[in-house]
């Protein structure tokens, strides 16, 4: 029978306590950083396989942390959940992720399985479906740990991981002008997810800066989809004066919008300038290849997930604070919309 090496011998070989060792791999509070990596490295070393069901037991934790994103063939959310996970395995978390398909009720249903599941926290990005958050609230008075990231709401008093998405709006925007377009739309999303209503704003402060008149027939209210971006272009070009661009508030948008001018064979970018907004792996595939705004997707799921594991570490904070982690996007201009040919990255 093949040797398993305890917490003991952990302990022996760093010439300290069991139950040290024991914190540190629990992630205690008490125990410096630098010791918690010390022992890690002495688990790795001693090749350290915890027992899981016994450590559940005594500590009454299950090691389990619920992930609830809107939809997996999106590309962002799956970037995301790979930054999650990268930072879960090394706190000794397993993550279960749940499909909301932009449906409050599924969303609910994901929390319900998770509460049965007793996971130890659980982060979430809200479905557009979802305009009633009682069941956000309902978690956060029962105390379960939860983060948001990319959609959220300040209201819930939740702690969130966001990107700035007014500033990348305005980027967007303000990259548009400075490719010489003058008539800029702009095909929004959701207005009570505060992302895309921070998008609008941002595009809107854009144009004011440059002291350009906010024209309403140029935002089209959509819904985060490729046949938004279709409609929200043949919307436009109804207009007695159309635009020459357009900021669509996520890539799929985008994509529609592409399609959308290819069918009026009209020319991009020199007739028509398009930038999306999340930095979808087909953007760089497609012809022409398509301006976004990058959402650091990877630092985004693991600030999401150091940020539950100290709530989940220290449950007295998660009353007494909303902490808000709000990262820089980036630029990442393309062929939609670069009339001058100078294609780079812009922070």
């Amino acid at each position: 029978m093949q040797y398993k090496t305890t917490i003991a011998d952990i302990a022996r070989e760093l010439n300290t306590t069991p139950a040290t060792v024991s914190r540190a791999l629990s992630n205690h509070p008490g125990i410096s950083d630098q010791r918690k990596r010390s022992v890690q490295l002495a688990a790795s070393k001693l090749n350290y396989k915890r027992n899981k069901v016994a450590s559940s037991l005594r500590s009454g934790k299950t090691h389990l942390i619920g992930v609830i994103i809107p939809s997996a063939e999106i590309n962002f959310f799956g970037s995301v959940v790979h930054g999650i996970e990268s930072i879960a395995n090394i706190h000794g978390y397993n993550v279960l992720l749940y499909q909301s398909n932009e449906n409050r009720d599924y969303e609910e249903k994901g929390l319900e399985s998770f509460l049965a599941a007793r996971v130890d926290g659980i982060l979430v990005s809200i479905a557009k479906g979802t305009i009633d958050y009682s069941h956000f609230r309902d978690i956060k008075k029962r105390g379960i740990p939860i983060v948001l990231f990319d959609r959220t709401n300040d209201d819930l008093g939740i702690d969130s991981v966001v990107i700035d998405d007014y500033k990348g709006a305005f980027l967007a925007t303000e990259h548009l002008l400075s490719q010489g377009y003058t008539r800029i739309a702009h095909i929004s999303g959701p207005q009570h997810l505060k992302n895309f209503y921070d998008r609008l704003k941002g595009y809107m402060g854009a144009l004011q800066a440059n002291r350009i008149e906010i024209d309403p027939s140029l935002i089209y209210n959509g819904n985060i989809s490729i046949e938004s971006g279709k409609q929200g272009v043949c919307h436009f070009f109804n207009l007695p004066n159309p635009p020459d661009a357009i900021f669509a508030t996520e890539d799929f948008t985008a994509l529609g919008v592409l399609s959308e001018l290819k069918e009026r064979n009209i020319k991009i970018p020199d007739e028509f300038g398009v930038v999306g907004f999340a930095n979808e792996l087909f953007g760089e595939h497609i012809t022409p290849t398509l301006s976004t705004v990058d959402q650091q997707t990877i630092q985004m799921g693991r600030s999401a997930l150091d940020l539950l594991v100290e709530l989940i570490g220290n449950k007295e904070i998660y009353t007494q604070r909303q902490q808000k982690i709000v990262l820089d996007p980036l630029l990442i201009c393309r062929n939609s919309s670069a009339r001058t040919r100078e294609i780079n990255k812009l922070n």
